[in-house]
């Protein structure tokens, strides 16, 4: 029953717009508020609360780009079109995306790392570089193999 992509495909979609309303309210509502919380409570932190906001609300834009981009490669699975060249540039836009919010996280990382006291921190950033370069180079990997796939589909559809 699964194996049909019909299924697949809604199934999925319903997890990316329940994911994407999530992220909506998270950049609008929460992490803004907590964000606003903590620098009333912590002096410390008030000089950080526009930074922090900043930077979250990019990184959970980097995640709806990547929603989005999956959606669209969604309806192209959909119409038998995920061998085209119609998929590069929504799997590039992923690509970005992740780059992008990589590039931020190295940052944050590094700035974090120089003035930390407690490592708890650094680990956990460090954690999700690695994690986010996974990601980042499995998508490279997906990427060569969509490369190869839709370069085979051209051949054998110029041989039928």
């Amino acid at each position: 029953m699964l194996t049909d992509n019909r299924v697949v495909v809604l199934l999925l979609r319903t997890v990316l717009a329940g994911l994407f309303a999530l992220l909506v309210m998270l950049q609008t509502f929460s992490f803004p508020g907590q964000f606003a919380s903590m620098a009333r409570e912590d002096p410390d932190f008030a000089p950080l609360r526009w930074p922090a906001t900043v930077i979250v609300i990019f990184w959970l834009l980097c995640a709806q780009v990547v929603i989005v981009a999956t959606w669209r490669l969604l309806t192209l699975v959909r119409r038998d079109a995920i061998f085209s060249d119609a998929a590069f540039k929504w799997v590039d836009a992923i690509l970005y995306a992740i780059g992008a919010g990589w590039v931020v996280l190295v940052g944050v990382f590094l700035v974090v790392g120089f003035n930390a006291d407690d490592p708890g921190p650094i680990v956990v950033l460090m954690l999700l570089v690695t994690g986010v370069t996974a990601f980042g180079l499995v998508m490279l990997v997906m990427r060569a193999l969509l490369r190869q796939a839709t370069h085979l589909r051209s051949e054998m559809e110029t041989v039928i």
